[in-house]
């Protein structure tokens, strides 16, 4: 199965959950708690990677969590906050044009 790394900044007792996936700008989830943020990731991608299709852009394949922290972008998020793995929906992956 494939996943997507999702960088979860846990907003604690005070500030929601919030999710959001290094290899598709744009995507995010959220919860009041951790379990409900983690909840509703797979539907926020699912949804995202949809509407992609539909309007016809490749879906980037995921990234492994090694490329993720090599890359200057997102290397301060994912040594900062939680990192998980989302599964991704059945999907045929296209490279995004450069």
């Amino acid at each position: 199965m494939t996943h997507y790394v999702a960088i979860v900044e846990d907003g604690g007792t005070d500030h929601a959950t919030g999710i959001w996936f290094p290899d598709l700008p744009g995507c995010f989830s959220g919860g009041d708690t951790l379990d409900e943020a983690m909840a509703h990731a797979p539907e926020a991608l699912q949804l995202y990677i949809e509407a992609m299709m539909q309007d016809g852009k490749p879906v980037p394949a995921p990234r492994h969590i090694s490329e993720i922290k090599a890359d200057p972008e997102w290397a301060d998020d994912v040594a900062q906050y939680m990192v998980a793995l989302i599964p991704a929906p059945l999907v045929t992956f296209r490279p995004a044009a450069e």
